[in-house]
């Protein structure tokens, strides 16, 4: 036996647990002879109990999608076992190899974890369901130490818990082999792997979702649906190509949309809470990420039919007059925005699930509102609560303050309001469930203004990141001694860094995104920005610390070397790199064209 490390649940595999056929305890019996002689009883008495489970790898592997293991439960011994199989003609077909177990165990008045392999030379690993023994032993061993003593609560439900697990990770593979061409085509200036793969992440639970909402209804025709605040279209895209009618509204047309076909629908237009967008005949209202319109989602698909549904992944905290102010400091702020969202669908009438999905994003809990907390007939006393939730909610001293200033109020303090952002009301708002319930909501701008930090002249970035680069610097008074050495200077904090500025070039910075720790943070170049300390990067030991991808021994021809070297031309010592091994130019002839088009953003 080798000793090695593993856990129960692989990272990037999903198990479904399911009770074991009795035909499986001969196969049981049979490959636990191998293992140290256990003795097993006949039948389950209390002492140990097994179940088979199927697990599904999130990247298809040797044309197959499903791994079938009998997990075997000996709690007089304390330790579980993994038996591996293969199903041929509805029999049970054990493997010989890739057999391993966790036990727990006493020393003294220590715990203990071991983890064993049989046979670890005949070891089958294909990166996916089954991980290489060093990694293993390496990597796992410490991770499952500290999930044994951690103790961790999360806000918010386990993932994926309103709909099957097995259904959802096979949908998902055959949706991302289908769609991901669309990441090499992709024309907008955001990571197409990222929005790509999310929306289909998104897309496969709004189809798992759906299926199986009409299993449950009896239904045939597939749901309808409008997204609101579309961005993209791409989940428009997926779910109409699916077989799902529908279409996508957003303020402002993206490259994009011209690539889908005219099977998928995109609108351009701003939408406004009023009776101007409500949706009588859509099934679905879905929210992904729609900003300023996520509270309003529940609102407008409450007014549209008794019927209609919604779906919202909130991300930006929007209240219905801006910027969501935080109310309670016991909770994380997204905490807060989840359990407000579903307190004004709760409000509006609907009985509010929260699930948690599989996508490459911190906020991703969603809130689904299938059904309603009252009949039919209620209509007309339910629209009179959600008017009066709404009204107090506008009514706030914020929004006071925002409207008096926009008249022309005298002594109106305006300074809160506009620090709620884009969704800021500015005129007198009457909500009367009529045709201006949504009078004074102020969607986004059409063309979004570039507010992080990169409008800036360059001029003036490259001043700053002087004068901060050259007060580090000189933070190290005496010359570095040694033929190795090179002087990275010391450290200040974004504060201390301020204080260095003049007011213009402060006020300057204060209207961007960000503001200064952007700039530095966007000249990673130059600067290392961490814990809230500046201080000079130094490119040696950039690898050694775990920051990205190993520097290349040499730096390959083409668009590497588009902008000069800072070290080369501010340093006294110059680069700590020599020109080969730095991915800048040292001097106007190491500079080279941009032969392909540079690593596209990550803002949506």
């Amino acid at each position: 036996m080798m000793r090695s490390s593993l856990r129960t649940t692989i990272p990037g595999l999903i198990g479904t647990g399911r009770k074991c056929r009795h035909v499986y305890a001969n196969v049981i019996r049979a490959r636990l002879e191998l293992l140290d002689n256990i003795v097993i009883p006949a039948t389950n008495d209390g002492h140990w109990c097994f179940e088979g489970r199927t697990i599904i790898p999130k990247v298809n592997v040797d044309g197959t999608l499903l791994h079938k293991e009998i997990i075997l439960k000996d709690f007089s011994r304390q330790r579980v076992v993994f038996l591996p199989f293969d199903e041929k003609a509805g029999r049970a077909v054990p493997r010989k190899n890739n057999i391993y177990q966790i036990q727990l165990g006493t020393e003294k008045d220590d715990w203990s974890v071991s983890i064993s392999t049989l046979r670890p030379d005949d070891w089958f690993s294909d990166g996916v369901a089954y991980p290489k023994l060093s990694w293993l032993s390496g990597v796992l061993l410490p991770k499952l130490v500290q999930w044994s003593t951690e103790c961790r609560q999360s806000e918010f439900k386990s993932t994926l818990s309103l709909i099957p697990v097995e259904k959802y990770s096979c949908m998902y593979q055959q949706l991302k082999e289908k769609y991901k061409e669309m990441v090499k085509v992709w024309p907008e200036v955001t990571d197409p792997e990222k929005f790509v793969y999310e929306d289909v992440a998104i897309a496969t639970y709004l189809l798992v979702l759906w299926e199986e909402e009409r299993a449950e209804k009896g239904l045939t025709a597939k749901q309808s649906f409008v997204d609101l605040g579309c961005g993209n279209g791409l989940l428009v895209h997926i779910l109409s190509n699916e077989g799902h009618p529908g279409k996508g509204i957003d303020i402002r047309k993206r490259k994009i949309w011209d690539m889908y076909g005219p099977q998928t629908h995109l609108e351009e237009s701003a939408i406004t809470p009023s009776d101007s967008f409500l949706f009588p005949d859509a099934d679905w209202l879905i929210g992904n990420h729609s900003d300023e319109l996520t509270p309003w989602i529940p609102v407008i698909s409450s007014r549209s039919s008794y019927s209609c549904r919604f779906f919202v992944l909130p991300c930006c905290f929007f209240d219905f007059c801006g910027k969501y102010q935080r109310r309670q400091c016991k909770k994380s702020q997204y905490k807060e925005y989840i359990d407000f969202i579903s307190e004004v669908s709760t409000v509006c009438g609907f009985n509010v699930e929260e699930d948690c999905l599989r996508i490459p994003s911190t906020k991703r809990v969603c809130l689904i509102g299938k059904t309603r907390n009252y009949e039919r007939s209620g209509e007309a006393r339910m629209d009179e609560l959600r008017t009066q939730y709404i009204q107090k909610r506008l009514s706030c001293p914020a929004a006071i303050s925002k409207r008096e200033a926009t008249a022309g109020g005298a002594g109106a303090d305006s300074s809160e309001c506009r620090d709620r952002g884009e969704g800021e009301l500015s005129e007198e708002v009457h909500l009367n469930s009529g045709r201006d319930w949504g009078e004074g909501f102020q969607p986004r701008d059409k063309v979004e203004p570039t507010r992080n930090c990169a409008s800036l002249p360059r001029g003036f970035i490259d001043s700053v990141v002087l004068r901060v680069g050259q007060a580090l610097l000189g933070l190290s008074p005496e010359e570095p001694r040694g033929k190795d050495s090179w002087n990275q200077g010391g450290s200040l904090s974004v504060k201390e860094v301020a204080e260095l500025l003049d007011k213009d070039t402060l006020q300057n910075l204060k209207k961007e995104c960000g503001g200064l720790q952007t700039l530095l943070k966007n000249n990673h170049q130059v600067f290392k920005v961490e814990g809230g300390r500046v201080q000079i990067r130094d490119w040696r030991v950039q690898a050694s610390e775990g920051k990205g991808k190993p520097r290349p021994k040499t730096t390959p021809s083409g668009a590497l070397k588009t902008r000069p070297c800072w070290f080369h031309t501010h340093h006294p010592q110059g680069c700590p790199l020599s020109s080969e091994h730095c991915t800048f130019a040292h001097g106007p002839t190491d500079l080279r064209p941009a032969t392909r088009p540079l690593k596209k953003q990550k803002n949506r």
